[in-house]
């Protein structure tokens, strides 16, 4: 007997228990952990366990760890032609069986009940959501979801790198990353910290004379740096001179504020910016569609509220 045979008769033999139809019907249209299979089925989850391994080991469904448990799903769609002409003809004779209309019923249920489940957990939880997410995901996951989003084959420099935070982030999203900062002491941590990253490069330099060539990156951003240059529309000329056309630069950095022992603490030459002020600059450096915007200070933040500031080369 050829294997070909045996695993067709493998197959059928697996096929020969009315609980396993069931469990391929339940499962041929979403995914089901092994309890919620138990409850549906109205079986001892041992019994359906067992009847999980055999379909497994015959081909018929995969699974993965989902917390404490496991969840199947059948590979319907990746069946061989002889296992889906298998399935199709034991699926259609036993479509009217009362005990799959009654599994049915019984799916909808639990579904139905782990919604409602869902939408008193939010109901509960809207007012400390964010607490909760950060405390159990960290906030990293949402920067590398907006992160994904820029084109691959940008070429992106930080002026004003400090040690490299913003770049370890964005080096990997982007074709090419320059970090630009006048402090040795903060490229050499900046160094450190992008080691092995070969499409990261850093130079240092003043950002009202950057070290790069007119129009060679595509954009450009200040993060928290601008505060510590004397003459910032210079500083913004010197943006606009490396973008290219249709480059972007976003500026990040404290509005104004009163507070003269941060400024000191902090060694910043400015006390902030204002709106529009910082708008009014941007468009006489050359800049046009300039948007700008105060950030709502975080919740933990000690230091003056931020604002951010988008402009566009033509």
């Amino acid at each position: 007997m050829n294997k070909s045979v045996d695993q067709l008769i493998s197959r059928m033999a697996s096929l020969a228990d009315p609980a396993r139809l069931r469990v391929l019907h339940l499962l041929q249209d979403q995914p089901m952990l092994v309890n919620d299979l138990a409850e549906v089925l109205q079986l001892p989850q041992s019994t359906v366990s067992r009847h999980l391994k055999q379909l497994s080991e015959q081909g018929w469904l995969v699974s993965h760890r989902a917390g404490t448990s496991h969840q199947y799903r059948m590979l319907i769609d990746e069946l061989d032609p002889g296992a889906v002409s298998l399935w199709t003809l034991a699926r259609d004779q036993s479509v009217t069986w009362p005990a799959i209309a009654q599994d049915r019923l019984r799916l909808a249920s639990v579904l139905a009940t782990r919604q409602r489940d869902s939408r008193s957990f939010f109901a509960g939880a809207a007012r400390d959501w964010d607490q909760l997410r950060s405390e159990y995901f960290g906030t990293r996951f949402s920067i590398e979801a907006m992160l994904a989003l820029i084109d691959r084959d940008l070429v992106v420099a930080d002026l004003g790198c400090g040690t490299g935070a913003v770049l370890e982030h964005l080096s990997h999203h982007v074709k090419r990353a320059i970090g630009i900062d006048n402090s040795e002491d903060m490229l050499a941590g900046a160094a450190r910290r992008l080691a092995g990253r070969e499409n990261v490069s850093l130079e240092q330099g003043d950002l009202t004379a950057l070290p790069l060539k007119d129009q060679s990156v595509d954009a450009a951003l200040c993060v928290l740096s601008l505060s510590y240059v004397a003459d910032p529309p210079a500083a913004l000329r010197e943006m606009r001179r490396v973008l290219r056309p249709h480059g972007r630069a976003i500026i990040v950095d404290v509005l104004p504020h009163h507070r003269e022992e941060f400024r000191r603490q902090m060694g910043q030459v400015r006390m902030g910016f204002n709106e529009a002020d910082l708008a009014a600059d941007a468009k006489a450096a050359g800049f046009v569609q300039i948007i700008s915007r105060a950030l709502t200070p975080e919740s933990d933040a000690k230091g003056p509220a931020m604002l951010v500031l988008v402009a566009q080369v033509k």
